[in-house]
């Protein structure tokens, strides 16, 4: 079965919305402007995020924290703590539909995000006690890192393992789905587990330390280090997402660092978002959505980047 058209078209435009919004929100704060635009515009930018967040395999809070936290009038600490939630919301919302279909394996998902929730609650300490303008600088480093990282990276949709590890094979990570686009059955396995661990511990500190989720991490691991097929690397991230984010949520939480006026509606619109972006992932080919999400990361890495050196305030 083919990709629908009106698939790529939709995707294209929620990312092209996004931006606009966003451009809208932080061209100026009117003193007059009513309490109530700004959760609104939260509620409608982060559906969109969540539509476009599944498909391209990365968490909710990949697209969120760079997003609100340059262009919406809105401290940093808050905007990472809401993150946190924020793709805590959107890996729970797709999670079911992930794993009903088969693109999720919690076998996988368990080992990968023990090692990585423990690191994540260091990282979030970490990023609290950090100068707001120097945490901005480096998300803005690490955003335009990530962009870079999705350009030179090349995912191989349905690796070849020839042969598990030992420890793969002591954990059985191993499973069967249907790929909807071509309705082919296909079996995968992993190898390099202990590498692909050593890596998802360095990846929840980066979760904890700037709110954004890590699936920008977990599915180059998982596809590319470990050889789970690609389709199954984003699903795997989503349920990883999941448990690492509520680890890490709970220390901004305890901090104070969680405003209900900014996690409530960001949260309900990203869920919202990312149920329709669960049941795309199984018919969109990633890449389309992928270029898209490089070119808002850009952008919004770069704002960041500049607005903390003080040349785009």
């Amino acid at each position: 079965m083919g990709q629908p058209r009106w698939a790529g078209w939709a995707a294209g435009c929620a990312l092209m919305l996004v931006c606009v919004g966003a451009q809208a929100a932080g061209s100026g704060v009117d003193p007059g402007t009513p309490w109530w635009v700004w959760p609104l515009a939260l509620f409608f930018a982060c559906f969109l995020m969540g539509i476009v967040a599944v498909p391209a395999g990365i968490g909710g809070g990949t697209l969120f924290v760079p997003i609100v936290g340059s262009f919406f009038p809105f401290h940093l600490d808050f905007v990472r703590g809401a993150g946190l939630l924020v793709a805590l919301a959107s890996a729970l919302a797709a999670g079911p539909v992930l794993l009903r279909s088969g693109l999720a394996s919690l076998r996988l998902a368990l080992p990968l995000a023990v090692l990585a929730s423990a690191s994540s609650i260091g990282g979030a300490l970490l990023g609290l006690a950090m100068p707001a303008r120097l945490v901005q600088g480096l998300l803005g480093g690490l955003v335009l890192a990530i962009v870079a990282l999705m350009l030179v990276s090349r995912k191989s949709e349905f690796p070849q393992v020839d042969k598990p590890d030992a420890l793969s094979h002591a954990l059985r990570l191993h499973g069967v789905f249907v790929d909807g686009a071509t309705g082919r059955t296909v079996s995968w396995q992993v190898h390099r587990t202990p590498a692909g661990m050593a890596l998802f511990l360095g990846i929840g500190v980066l979760a904890g330390m700037f709110g954004i989720g890590a699936g920008w991490a977990n599915v180059p691991v998982l596809n590319l280090l470990m050889g789970a097929p690609v389709k199954v690397a984003a699903g795997t991230s989503g349920v990883v997402l999941s448990l690492v984010d509520s680890s890490a949520a709970w220390v901004y939480l305890n901090q104070g660092a969680v405003l209900p006026m900014i996690a409530v509606p960001s949260i309900v619109g990203m869920m919202a978002g990312a149920r329709i972006g669960a049941r795309l992932l199984n018919v969109l080919r990633a890449s389309v959505v992928r270029r898209l999400v490089i070119g808002v990361l850009l952008f919004a890495g770069t704002r960041a980047l500049l607005k903390a050196l003080a040349i785009w305030p």
